[in-house]
């Protein structure tokens, strides 16, 4: 078992300096990389066309590159927003990694690009842990995953800058609570922002690009507590995950979501 949760905590240290490098030099020609991050199902994608159809009315340089286990369908369906889309095809792995972003970049995303949404593997468990040199976490649930997602999940909701709530307008047909979801949001990640949403009725279209604009202007996002750094009082716990001095995020293990350690090649 050590063997296994050293080779991955080599694994997340690897990461961790290929999105260091990436959010640097993503910085240094003035994009911001906004990571999003959801179960299959979310209703994510029909959210992310319509918050990249704003971008473009507004007149925002933006970009969306998805990521998938097969099909293209998810890019067919954000390129519909004229907006520049690439499909990455993760032949399996469970999560994007910081290392395979930066290579689909080079050639292809546009000198201009302020924003670049990053629409990740359809997985609350993997995605968590792994930063992709963002600027913005999002964390994304639909009103028909049920309230408990957030306790479910709590790597995923608890690192989150921003919590991004779609489907409202079946809220009342599924009989969903939404004060039970926030307060359960609450618990694990005190103080960070619910967004409403409807990609179909409308609902809090143009919410998320404000918040990834103003965060790619330099406004400070929210810092969950999961990310603070440990308080030492003159004992010691053991410590799951770590810190970025850069940004405050600490990438949990998947164990934290009750998952066994597990390795990728």
């Amino acid at each position: 078992m050590c063997r296994v949760v050293d080779l991955r905590q080599a694994v997340l240290a690897k990461n961790d300096a290929s999105a260091d490098a990436l959010r640097a030099r993503l910085a240094a020609r003035g994009t911001a990389v906004v990571n999003l991050l959801s179960s299959p199902g979310s209703g994510k994608t029909a959210l992310l066309e319509q918050e990249l159809l704003r971008a473009r009315e507004r007149s925002v340089p933006v970009a969306a590159l998805s990521a998938d286990l097969a099909t293209e369908n998810d890019a067919v369906r954000l390129a519909r927003s004229g907006v520049p889309v690439k499909q990455v095809l993760t032949d399996g792995l469970c999560h994007l990694e910081a290392g395979m972003l930066a290579g689909h970049l080079d050639g292809w995303l546009p000198d201009d690009t302020r924003l670049l949404f990053v629409e990740n593997v359809g997985n609350l468990v993997c995605p968590a842990s792994y930063d992709l040199g963002e600027t913005l976490r999002v964390t994304l649930a639909s009103v028909t995953e049920g309230e408990d997602k957030p306790l479910k999940y709590p790597t995923a909701f608890g690192l989150a800058h921003l919590v991004v709530l779609t489907k409202t307008d079946i809220a009342e047909a599924v009989e969903f609570d939404e004060i039970a979801f926030r307060a359960n949001v609450e618990r694990v990640n005190p103080g960070v922002e619910v967004i409403l949403t409807s990609a179909r009725r409308g609902r809090g279209i143009g919410a998320l690009l404000d918040r990834a604009t103003a965060a790619a202007a330099g406004e400070p996002v929210h810092t969950p507590v999961m990310a603070r750094p440990p308080q030492h009082h003159g004992h010691t716990h053991p410590h799951h995950g770590h810190t970025h001095p850069h940004d405050g995020h600490s990438h949990a293990h998947p164990e934290a979501d009750g998952t066994m350690a597990h390795t990728h090649p």
